[in-house]
């Protein structure tokens, strides 16, 4: 039956959880306390232009992601560029996927690779297959470095590490290699497009945040922004928001504002939400003339020296022409070195991996640093469980769920949790 129900917090999966709820036929009440929806993907306005506070990218195999875009009125086939998956270098090398059934692309992409041996190519194929064997399962406390220790150095170097700290956002030698497999399993093994590569051509604001905002109102949903809740308070089987009645609450903020909230409610649950580590990403905008990079995204070589993994043309992503957005994932080591630090080596890198692409001196336009980013996806990491007492749930990134901490974990989680109010 429809029930009043508050959701805490507008990032993705506050908007996904009270888009879906309204769609069920609750009575939704959404609190935010920032003055705009988004989260940790949200729009950022600087001199006039709209960037992001980082860049996101979605693959095919986020169904319930664009299944909840398109709900609120999108149209997913001119907000996002889609093509196969693609991890270019600027040289021309890199790892291209065609068209065409999951297991067959894959084998292809990797024997036509340039830059490998016979011998990287087929231990990579034989390990992948391997995998596919065991389910793509693996023990709980091996990280992906251990699981991929037999592929050797240039593997690690130009495929696994990348798309480690890519989906993961935690370097390999950390980073758990039982989601890394899940990863793998659903991108580039599920289904034909399940690994295409979708690049927003929108800021992240119009590709979801504002128009489920519209959507919500127009569907009687009320939303709150600017309004951060204090307190929580149980009211025989229902629940009050600073004092205002609610039959059921979705906790859809980060996991230590959830932990306040919830502290009264279920100490279990709220040193389990507490216990998070965290990993920052970097985001570098530079202005670099009329430079048009040969695809949209490019993998770059990364180090010690050479901070970010992948560029981002952003004037192919309707952007002004010659920006580009340098991203740097696992940024912990960059963000103790300082942003001054970050810019000059990310400057020094764009120079070096770019050369003679590179159209005009690059100037620096933006940094943005997201200190918690995502969570360290670690091996045997718990995660707090979506029920915190009845009538009291938590989604996001950060819930238990198969996934690391990515749009479409976040998405799927506010999914099961409307789903178990019913």
């Amino acid at each position: 039956m429809p029930r009043s129900l508050a959701v805490i917090g507008a990032g993705w999966a506050g908007l996904a959880a009270a888009v879906e709820a309204t769609r069920a036929g609750h009575a939704v009440t959404l609190f935010e306390m920032a003055a705009q929806a988004g989260g940790r993907a949200r729009e950022v306005r600087h001199e006039g232009i709209a960037l992001d506070n980082g860049q996101h990218i979605l693959i095919g195999a986020y169904t319930q992601t664009l299944r909840l875009i398109r709900e609120v009125g999108v149209d997913t086939e001119t907000a996002l560029l889609r093509t196969p998956l693609r991890l270019a270098e600027p040289d021309g090398r890199g790892l291209h996927l065609p068209p065409g059934p999951p297991m067959r692309a894959f084998a292809t992409g990797v024997w036509q690779r340039s830059g490998w041996t016979l011998r990287d190519r087929l231990a990579l194929l034989a390990t992948a297959s391997g995998w596919a064997l065991r389910g793509f399962r693996c023990p709980p406390s091996l990280t992906v470095e251990a699981l991929t220790v037999g592929l050797g150095t240039t593997l690690a170097r130009d495929l696994i590490e990348p798309l480690c700290v890519a989906a993961l956002n935690t370097p390999a030698r950390e980073a758990s290699a039982a989601v890394f497999l899940r990863v793998l399993r659903d991108a580039l093994f599920s289904g034909p497009g399940s690994a295409d590569l979708l690049l927003p051509r929108v800021s992240l604001g119009e590709l979801f945040p504002a128009p489920a905002l519209a959507w919500l109102r127009d569907h009687g949903a009320a939303a709150r922004l600017s309004s951060r809740v204090q307190r929580l308070e149980r009211d025989g089987s229902a629940w009050r928001v600073d004092g205002e009645g609610f039959d059921a609450v979705i906790l859809a903020t980060p996991p230590a504002e959830a932990a306040r909230l919830a502290a009264p409610h279920a100490e279990d649950w709220t040193r389990s939400a507490a216990a998070f580590g965290y990993e920052p990403i970097v985001t570098v905008y530079l202005d670099a003339g009329s430079t048009r990079l040969p695809e949209p995204m490019l993998a770059l070589p990364s180090g010690a020296d050479a901070p970010a993994q992948f560029v981002f043309d952003r004037g192919q992503l309707g952007g002004p022409p010659g920006l580009l957005a340098f991203v740097i994932s696992g940024a912990q080591p960059w963000v103790d070195a300082g942003r001054d630090a970050t810019l000059a080596a990310t400057l020094a890198q764009a120079r070096r991996a770019l050369g003679a692409r590179l159209r005009g001196e690059p100037l620096p336009r933006l940094q943005i640093i997201e200190k918690r980013a995502t969570f360290r996806c670690v091996p045997g990491l718990t995660r707090p469980p979506m029920v915190i007492t009845p009538g009291l749930l938590a989604v996001g990134d950060h819930v238990d769920g198969p996934y690391p901490a990515t749009l479409e974990g976040a998405v799927r989680s506010a999914v099961q949790a409307v789903a178990a109010l019913r």
